[in-house]
């Protein structure tokens, strides 16, 4: 329950897998336990990357997630929740148009196809509302697989070579290439990134924004929002650092 005298100019925002969740996993109990305690005394918010029904499906289910944090932005904020009335909508298509999303897809499927990995499955190419998601194993691998994986491009570079090769491609259509979570690339229009969701706190007014995210690298789909200067950043390696350090802050 958030007490009427939490400090509701202040927000910890955060990113949601490495950060709150091992990724693609269920939050733990003790942080979710946690996140309530601190909503006693801040606002708290999430920004993520994937959509909103992965997303509520790692905090716990639709109705839940709505009625424990204050924010709730999914595919980077371009779908937006204050509470539980949906405040903003991207439109990908729309934006961009079907020309270049068709010569996108076609690339990306070419250039997948002839990379050799440890396995492939299904889905690699996941088309959202308001965003491209690019997977080369396939966003349908087991967690074996998927640990594999990570593993592997941690050795041979195989997402942040497929960026240079995505960005050498398409230099010119206003897109981002970024590498999030564990297996996947975002695409999205320049603009887009994790950054789009600051928009609706600065309208309510909330004039600080704490920042909590693993991926705030160069290429890293947590980098701009980290960096820019209307946040106060902090980088954690998974969700018991991300624990520690709010109570550093908090509740020393």
């Amino acid at each position: 329950m958030a007490s009427s005298l939490r400090d509701t100019s202040t927000i910890c925002l955060f990113d949601v897998d490495g950060t709150l969740t091992p990724s693609r996993q269920r939050i733990k109990p003790h942080v979710e336990d946690f996140l309530t305690e601190l909503r006693g005394k801040v606002l708290v918010g999430l920004v993520g990357g994937s959509d909103f029904v992965k997303i509520a499906e790692q905090m716990g289910g639709h109705e839940d997630i709505l009625n424990r944090f204050d924010y709730v932005f999914a595919e980077n904020g371009l779908v937006a929740y204050k509470g539980s009335t949906q405040i903003g909508q991207q439109n990908l298509k729309k934006y961009v148009g079907d020309e270049i999303l068709q010569k996108l897809i076609n690339f990306a499927l070419r250039y997948m196809s002839e990379l050799v990995l440890p396995c492939k499955r299904g889905t690699f190419v996941e088309f959202r509302s308001s965003m491209i998601n690019l997977c080369p194993v396939g966003r349908s691998c087991s967690q074996e697989e998927r640990d594999e994986f990570v593993k592997f491009d941690e050795e041979h570079k195989v997402r942040e070579k497929f960026v240079d090769a995505l960005r050498n491609a398409f230099p010119d259509a206003g897109l981002v290439f970024a590498i999030g979570g564990q297996i996947s690339i975002d695409v999205f229009p320049d603009g887009w990134d994790k950054r789009f969701c600051l928009q609706f706190l600065q309208k309510d007014n909330i004039k600080n924004i704490h920042f909590f995210g693993d991926k705030i690298e160069q290429g890293g789909n947590d980098h701009e929002i980290y960096e820019d200067p209307r946040t106060i950043g902090h980088k954690v390696v998974n969700p018991d650092d991300t624990v520690k350090q709010l109570k550093e802050l908090f509740f020393s």
